[in-house]
Formats: structure tokens, C-alpha cells, sequence
């Protein structure tokens, strides 16, 4: 096992920032430093805890890099995790979709990639977690997901409801091809495969029981996605559901704050100053407190980018930007060993260059397992 040394560098412990050394062993953080410890020089450089990524599915970029043409999961994943290491996550809920859809969302797609998943443990150095986005009138793969959940492969289940939508886009030619293309079908058959769907909606109160029923006993965090209504809100939270992710309106977000629950939206647009689709702008909702959780959402590196973007408009400082993208998630998601820089803890850490807003070195359970041209010359004997 690694035996690290940080120094010279500010790290953001309790809350603030404070030039003290970093010590690493046996996978987690020491209070004094290990005998035998490698040195990495951070002078000029903040310490900062690993990024917990809560929902992001950048990884169908990999999956499918143009529409409707698939690349094998092993290097897909493996390109995914070394992006996720160059932007400082060491934690990442990987968003898969489980849809009634052919192709990228299907269930083929799914299984591929939660084997590949299990057969690369090992070999990983970013802790890779499984986000099950339910699509709500699938209901063939309630029996996948029940087994899957009971198994312990799936990490977190959000609700999504997203054929209606679907429906409704491909009516038109244009905005169809979009999906229809990611299926890799027809238009026309698409079309059917939505109409099919959309029959089944009334059997799924009874599926999302059995769906919560299985996460409460594997004791595993819950999100629904895309709230579109306080009664939705109150809908879900009423199945144990305490996670909401991208509220659709900010009486929503407003409605989960006060019932203390998780309220989480993306960092490109943090990034971008607002939605792409027109929805809450997400850094003025966590100035005001009403956004605890930001996420990659389709963009990994957004994440760090996101935090010193809220420092620039000046309302938040950085360590309580930082918790939006370490601590908040953390805690969300129910992982007490992590988020912060804490003796017993575990070893994540990203060192960034702050003028440069890019991370310089990221460690994962006490490993160095990435490190910029520019760091690797910091590292000592």
C-alpha cells in the first residue's frame, strides 16, 4: 500500500484553509506522517478532498461516440475512469439508464457494463459506483433491478419518468432522429416501442413499491429525477425517496430544503451560467442554500470548474463551494469515510492548481493514481 507525504501546500481542513502536511497509509488519512513516506512537494497548491460525483453519465460518450454506433464496454470504462481521474473525482455514481429503448439505454447495455464493472474491480482506481435510473414503464426489468439491488451492484436508485417526453419529441421527424438513432432503430419503430411504453403506465405504482421495498432493504439512497411539481416532491418523499435531483422549478428545490432533504443539479450549468433547458439556474439556488449537491451530469471536469466559477461571483468561498462537490454528496449518499481531509478517513485528495483551476494530482484510497506532466516532477523519493 502507498505511504504518502503532502507537503507545503494549503489544505482545506475544517472548514478552512491551512498550510499543513497531508499523510496517507493503509489507504486512509494518518494525523502524523508514516515511516518510509514518498514526499509530494505542494507548495503553491491547494489540497483539497476527492470529488464525490453523484450522478453523471458521460460514460455513454464513450459508450456510443456517434450516434447509434457502439464501442466495447472494457475500454469505454477505461476511458471514462482516466477522464474521471483528471478532473479530481474519486468517487462516481455512474448514471445508467435502464429504459425500455434499444441500444445505448437498454437492457444489453446494462448488463454489459455492471459485468465489466465486477470483472475491473480490481484494477480501479476510482471508486466506480453503479446509478440506477429506473425508467418508469419498464417494467420487464423490474426483476434485473430487484436482483441487481439485492446483489449489491447498485449504489443509488433514482426514478426516472422520462417516456412522455420521449413520446411527445418523436413526433416531430427531426427531434425523433435523436432517439431513434441512439436506439440504433427506425423512426417508425421507435415510435411503436414509446407507444408500447406509454401502455404500461399504469402498473407503475406497484413496480416503484417494489423498487423502494428492495433499496430499503439493501439500504441503499434513493433520488427522483427531474421533479416537475412540489406534489411530486411530496409523492416521492412520502416513499422514503430523500434525494432530489434536478428539480424542474425552485418551489421544488424550496420544498426539499425544508424537509432537510439533498437537492442536487449540474455543474455545467454552473459552468455555462444556466440550464440548457431553460430550467433554475443552479448557482444562484446554491448561493441562497437551496442547492446542496452539484454534479457532473454529462461533464466531468465542470465539477472542479463549477466550484472556483461560484468563488468568481462571489457569494461563497471556496471551501463551502468545495462541499457542494465533496462533503454534500458524500453525506447524501450515505458514504461517512470520505469528503473530507480527517485522520481515519479515506485517502481521496485532488491538488489543484487554483490560478489554473485544474487538478495537478489526484489520490484514491491513498494510491497517487493520476498526475499531470507539471506534478510528476513534484514527486520525491
Amino acid at each position: 500500500m502507498s505511504v504518502w507525504s503532502i507537503n507545503g501546500g494549503m489544505a482545506l481542513l475544517d472548514g478552512a484553509f491551512r498550510r499543513e502536511p497531508v499523510h496517507l497509509s493503509n489507504g486512509v488519512i494518518t494525523a502524523s506522517e508514516p515511516g518510509s513516506a514518498r514526499r509530494f512537494d505542494a507548495e503553491g497548491l491547494l489540497v483539497l478532498p476527492g470529488i464525490v460525483d453523484l450522478h453523471g453519465d458521460a460514460q455513454e460518450r464513450q459508450l456510443q461516440p456517434r450516434p447509434g454506433v457502439p464501442m466495447p464496454t472494457l475500454p469505454a470504462l477505461r476511458d471514462s475512469e482516466a477522464q474521471l481521474l483528471a478532473a479530481g473525482i474519486t468517487t462516481a455514481f455512474l448514471g445508467i439508464t435502464l429504459s425500455w429503448e434499444p441500444g445505448l439505454r437498454s437492457m444489453a447495455t446494462w448488463r454489459a457494463i455492471l459485468d465489466t464493472l465486477a470483472a475491473t474491480r480490481d484494477e480501479r482506481g476510482v471508486d466506480l459506483r453503479v446509478h440506477l435510473r429506473f425508467e418508469a414503464d419498464n417494467l420487464d426489468a423490474v426483476d434485473e433491478a430487484l436482483q441487481r439491488i439485492a446483489a449489491g451492484e447498485v449504489h443509488l436508485l433514482a426514478f426516472n419518468d422520462h417516456t412522455p417526453s420521449i413520446e411527445c419529441k418523436l413526433a416531430s421527424d427531426s427531434a425523433g432522429a435523436k432517439y431513434a438513432e441512439r436506439a440504433g432503430v427506425a423512426l417508425p419503430v421507435m415510435r411503436q416501442l414509446a407507444e408500447q411504453a406509454m401502455a404500461r403506465r399504469p402498473g407503475i405504482a406497484a413496480a416503484r413499491a417494489r423498487l423502494v421495498e428492495a433499496a430499503g432493504t439493501a439500504g441503499i439512497p434513493m433520488a427522483s429525477h427531474d421533479d416537475s411539481s412540489v406534489e411530486d416532491r411530496r409523492a416521492f418523499r412520502a416513499l422514503g425517496v430523500r434525494i432530489c435531483e434536478f428539480p424542474m422549478a425552485e418551489a421544488v428545490a424550496a420544498e426539499a430544503r425544508m424537509a432537510g432533504e439533498a437537492v442536487v443539479m449540474g455543474a455545467p450549468n454552473v459552468v455555462r451560467g444556466g440550464s440548457h433547458l431553460g430550467w433554475a439556474g443552479a448557482a444562484e439556488l446554491a448561493e441562497r442554500g437551496l442547492v446542496t449537491v452539484l454534479a457532473s451530469d454529462y461533464v466531468w471536469p465542470a465539477l472542479p470548474q463549477a466550484a472556483f466559477k461560484l468563488v468568481e461571483r462571489g457569494r461563497l468561498d471556496l471551501a463551502a463551494a468545495w462541499a457542494l462537490i465533496s462533503a454534500n454528496p458524500a453525506a447524501a449518499a450515505g458514504l461517512g469515510d470520505r469528503g473530507v481531509i480527517r485522520p481515519g478517513l479515506r485517502g481521496d485528495l485532488v491538488l489543484m492548481d487554483a490560478r489554473r483551476q485544474a487538478p495537478v494530482a489526484t489520490f484514491c484510497a491513498g494510491r497517487l493514481c493520476w498526475v499531470s506532466a507539471s506534478g510528476a516532477g513534484r514527486i520525491g523519493g
